[in-house]
């Protein structure tokens, strides 16, 4: 029988006395070839080959998710949730330097149960010492097998889960070090590799610029939050009427709107309120916002006009003097003393009614003919509405962003407004508005804007 390595006798030969003859070979000796071993590498560079092609659709998935959100807080941990699902580990966390760099200032950990949150309340999160200041000291990437045999671990605090093996790689955004991703405890209970290194380093790539991209997201939404604050005005002094007003920003996509207020004391000795809402989230509409707030006022504070008369001459006016014509909801209200009370007059542009609460706890909507908002139709007449207010009542004055939800019925907006406003109904004004605002979130995709004015006692009050 030929022995593993011996030569085939080629052509017609003859094998030698005692050997087998060609028809006679053993099938066993073919098998024990060098060919087995040559096919088991292929099987392994296939399968090599199928888990890289796999890991590549999984990373360039995470690379449209990551970069496609925009909050940095969501960002964070989309990128520790996205490593832990390409390399199967149990424990994920993203730690973000201080401005030195030489401590973490943030830490956002995942994976841990309620029970092990648990068994860490109390525990200050890490700062950046031992094997995590390690990775921040020396940002090259670092797998370690047993965290405990590392030289410079420093161990688990007590109530850490245990951990063993380790795989970190730094984050950099425009060439610095903002922080650093760490892993730990492969779901298989193997150790991390190369090939778990190589994917979670191509990761870091993406995730730099995720952060950056989120980072001047951040910046422009402050600025254009702070923008739309400086156009809202702060309310003056209206005594002896009792006011307050809240402004509350879109949350993303938005960050700006068209929402605004306004109130003045006026020559006549009436206080005029107006809420206003102009179409769109963006800074034109900000823009445009500004400028109808500004020509309204010079409208109505020296002419002693109806509010129907006011918005009905702005309307005329942004058809005339504005290139393009913004659309609007607006309502304008006065509040004057007559015979013995207050009265409430108003005129609305497509806006949502006012909201009045009595001083005997009733509360209820002061519903009229709305009128077309403005940018419709300038020369269609708008009508005026009147209302007796007993003193001590507070007038809501509100934008639909609180009362608006899609895809649910306005009048449940409207009655949720009431019974919040109800609620905190003997608050002052300023605490009034920032109650509605907190109490009703919404969607968080439209801005929202309240005003607040409550009628003070008749006596002594002497129009000017």
């Amino acid at each position: 029988m030929a022995e593993y390595g011996q030569e085939r006798p080629a052509g017609n030969e003859v094998p030698p006395e005692g050997g087998a003859r060609p028809d006679e070979v053993s099938y066993t000796s073919l098998l024990d070839l060098p060919l087995s071993s040559d096919l088991d590498r292929i099987g392994e560079q296939l399968h090599a080959l199928a888990r890289a092609q796999s890991t590549l659709q999984e990373l360039l998935q995470a690379v449209v998710n990551i970069t496609s959100e925009l909050e940095l807080p969501t960002v964070l941990r989309r990128i520790v949730r996205t490593a832990m699902d390409l390399v199967g580990a149990r424990y994920g966390a993203m730690g973000v330097l201080d401005a030195e760099g030489r401590l973490l200032d943030e830490f956002v950990p995942l994976g841990l149960s309620a029970k092990e949150l648990a068994a860490l309340q109390g525990v200050e999160l890490p700062r950046g010492r031992g094997l995590l200041g390690h990775l921040i000291h020396h940002p090259e990437p670092l797998r370690v097998m047993d965290i405990s045999r590392h030289p410079e671990s420093a161990g688990l605090p007590p109530g850490h889960p245990p951990m063993r093996s380790l795989l970190g790689v730094a984050i950099s955004v425009r060439g610095r070090i903002y922080g650093n991703l760490y892993l730990s405890e492969r779901t298989d209970g193997r150790p991390f590799d190369r090939h778990d290194e190589g994917v979670i380093r191509a990761l870091a790539g993406t995730a730099g610029v995720a952060i950056e991209n989120a980072r001047l997201y951040q910046q422009v939404r402050n600025s254009a939050v702070q923008f739309q604050r400086m156009l809202l005005p702060r309310l003056p002094d209206l005594r002896p009427f009792a006011a307050g007003a809240a402004y509350q920003p879109a949350g993303a996509p938005a960050a700006v709107g068209g929402d605004w207020y306004d109130a003045l004391l006026l020559p006549d000795g009436a206080c005029a309120a107006v809420i206003g809402d102009v179409v769109g989230h963006d800074l034109r509409a900000a823009a445009d916002m500004s400028q109808l707030r500004n020509m309204l006022r010079a409208l109505y504070y020296d002419q002693n006009l109806s509010p129907s008369t006011c918005l009905a001459r702005l309307d005329r006016i942004i058809h005339a003097a504005l290139g393009e014509t913004p659309i609007a909801t607006v309502l304008l209200a006065r509040l004057e003393p007559a015979d013995g009370t207050w009265r409430l007059r108003w005129s609305t542009a497509g806006h949502p009614p006012p909201l009045l609460l009595l001083p005997d706890g009733r509360v209820r909507y002061l519903f009229a003919e709305p009128g077309l908002p403005l940018g419709v139709a300038a020369d269609l007449p708008r009508p005026d509405h009147c209302e007796a207010v007993p003193v001590d009542s507070t007038v809501v004055l509100y934008t639909d962003g609180l009362v608006e939800t899609p895809g649910q019925a306005l009048d449940r907006g409207l009655d949720a407004l009431a019974a919040t406003a109800s609620r905190f109904a003997a608050r002052p004004p300023d605490e009034l508005c920032r109650a509605l605002l907190d109490h009703l979130p919404g969607n968080g995709h439209d801005d929202k804007a309240v005003i607040t004015l409550r009628t003070p006692p008749l006596t002594g009050y002497a129009r000017t």
